[in-house]
């Protein structure tokens, strides 16, 4: 059976993300938590893929992937875009709250789910960017 590629999971409350190339060399990427950027990191991933699902790591499907790491980017805060995007989502679950719903309905899940996959690829477009050598259009603040 082929495995995933790339291959997510969240691993020790981040989310971690394993790319195969076509020789079979891995190369991971783990979500750092102050920046809300995926950084290289290759030393987890025997871990990973010797565990069995644990509290600690799990395998997720690509949704899940994208909706668990903005649920953690969801948490900084800064200047840009994005983080209106965010704010939209907080405003919706404080809503949720004030009026003592436990669920959101499919109409205001569907929505946060796509606000989630926009931010998602505002990040990596944002990654590109960066790699070109552009200034960010994305900053975070430092949680202080």
């Amino acid at each position: 059976m082929m495995a995933q590629n790339p291959a997510y999971y969240e691993y020790y409350k981040s989310t971690y993300m394993i790319k195969t190339n076509a020789d079979g060399e891995r190369t991971g990427y783990r979500l750092k938590l102050d920046t809300g950027e995926f950084e290289p990191n290759n030393r987890p991933i025997p871990e990973i893929l010797g565990a069995t699902s644990t509290s600690e790591i799990s395998s997720l499907n690509e949704e899940e992937f994208v909706w668990t790491t903005e649920e953690i980017r969801g948490e900084l805060r800064g200047d840009g875009p994005v983080f209106a995007l965010y704010e939209t989502i907080d405003a919706m679950y404080e809503q949720k709250e004030r009026e003592g719903r436990k669920a959101f309905t499919p109409e205001e899940r569907a929505l946060i789910r796509s606000i989630r996959r926009r931010t998602f690829r505002m990040w990596e477009e944002e990654a590109a960017r960066r790699a070109a050598g552009e200034p960010p259009t994305i900053i975070v603040r430092p949680k202080f």
